[in-house]
């Protein structure tokens, strides 16, 4: 998988792309993400990409010359285009599946107060993270590519993910480690038995129970 982002502040990417996960998928091969600085597309002497937006209001408009350019030097056939933006829809794990299945994906990160509105035209679809507001798309970038690499073959193991909290439209069980008892808080008896049919079943009924207790909406959504 290839996915290039855009961005006007690409220096906040160097740690996201040199730790962990998303460092260990780069150096095996794994994903190839390219960080773009928009500017760079800018035709203006100075480099602008924003200005005042017409009929007045506070704060700068993205232009769409620079994007413009950005997206014909990247887009390909394979390419999906993905906007950065709080009217997207709400970002979720069904979603980071269908797109870890794409080929390329060109994330789109605005700044300021928004997007000419014709930019719009430009891409395949928005995307949000939530119902607030962040001061850019660079973290919401961070978010989706982190959660989309690390469903790519190979990154990690199937089995740790495929029991993970939003499958099956449950939060995942209850984990324990060392020690079995702290404080006077101890590890379930049953996760001790060596009965992994039993934990198996205790799992199901605690995940179920969790959901049902912090996000019922996810099963009345099934």
């Amino acid at each position: 998988m290839k996915i290039d982002i855009l961005t006007l502040f690409p220096a906040m990417y160097d740690g996201f792309l040199n730790e962990s996960i998303i460092k260990r998928a780069r150096l095996d091969k794994k994903v190839d993400i390219q960080i773009h600085n928009i500017r760079d597309y800018s035709k203006d002497k100075h480099k602008k990409v924003d200005d005042y937006g017409f009929g007045g209001g506070n704060g700068m408009v993205l232009m769409i010359q620079p994007i413009y350019d950005a997206l014909k030097a990247l887009r390909t056939d394979d390419s999906l285009v993905i906007m950065m933006s709080p009217q997207g829809s709400t970002y979720s794990q069904k979603k980071a599946y269908e797109l870890s299945k794409k080929k390329h994906l060109i994330l789109l990160c605005g700044h300021y107060e928004g997007f000419d509105e014709r930019i719009r035209n430009l891409v395949d679809f928005e995307i949000s993270i939530g119902d607030f507001i962040v001061t850019g798309g660079e973290l919401p970038s961070m978010v989706i590519t982190d959660s989309i690499v690390r469903l790519l073959p190979g990154v990690i193991e199937e089995e740790s993910h495929r029991n993970e909290s939003f499958n099956n439209h449950l939060l995942d069980y209850p984990v324990y480690t060392k020690p079995v008892e702290f404080k006077g808080m101890k590890v379930p008896d049953i996760l001790l038995s060596g009965n992994h049919q039993k934990i198996d079943e205790w799992r199901q009924k605690e995940a179920l129970k969790k959901t049902q207790s912090r996000r019922p909406d996810l099963i009345e959504g099934r």
